[in-house]
């Protein structure tokens, strides 16, 4: 299964593009041997100045065709890492061929894309910045692949 990340606002060289970059890359070296893969990180943004609705809208259009969508929302689960691990493999067992995770701009997600997600995820009771919370969905998703291949990355 793919898992493409699509996320509002550009990464710039820094620690956070460092970090993301790092635990993408681990993901991606530990997920292929359980049929985990990383896709795109489309990154888009609003010019124009619409707000959450006009980003919701670039967000719609850059999800591939027929995938999953997890949005990244404080109104959303809390799962652990553990959880967070079998739920991938899950729809991956299920035969999804594709998975985007959405992480919406600085003011959150437009209420309409988040009806139309499949599942909404927290991180947490707390609200981060938009560009933390690429660097700990990332992190998540090389903990996830660590878990279910059996490594010592989570000490749970």
């Amino acid at each position: 299964m793919r898992i493409h990340l699509c996320v509002v606002g550009r990464l710039r060289k820094g620690p956070e593009r460092s970090l993301v970059d790092d635990y993408l890359s681990r993901f991606d070296k530990t997920g292929r041997q359980l049929g985990l893969t990383l896709g795109k990180v489309i990154e888009v943004e609003d010019r124009k100045g619409g707000g959450m609705a006009a980003e919701a809208d670039l967000l719609r259009r850059a999800i591939p065709q027929g995938s999953a969508v997890w949005v990244m929302d404080e109104r959303g689960t809390t799962p652990s890492s553990p959880d967070f691990a079998q739920m991938l493999a899950t729809l991956r067992d299920q035969g999804r061929g594709d998975l985007t995770l959405v992480i919406g701009g600085a003011d959150g997600l437009d209420p309409s894309l988040r009806a139309e997600a499949d599942t909404a995820i927290s991180l947490g009771h707390m609200v981060w910045p938009h560009m933390l919370v690429r660097v700990m969905l990332s992190e998540q998703l090389y903990r996830a692949a660590s878990i279910l291949a059996g490594g010592p990355y989570h000490r749970a």
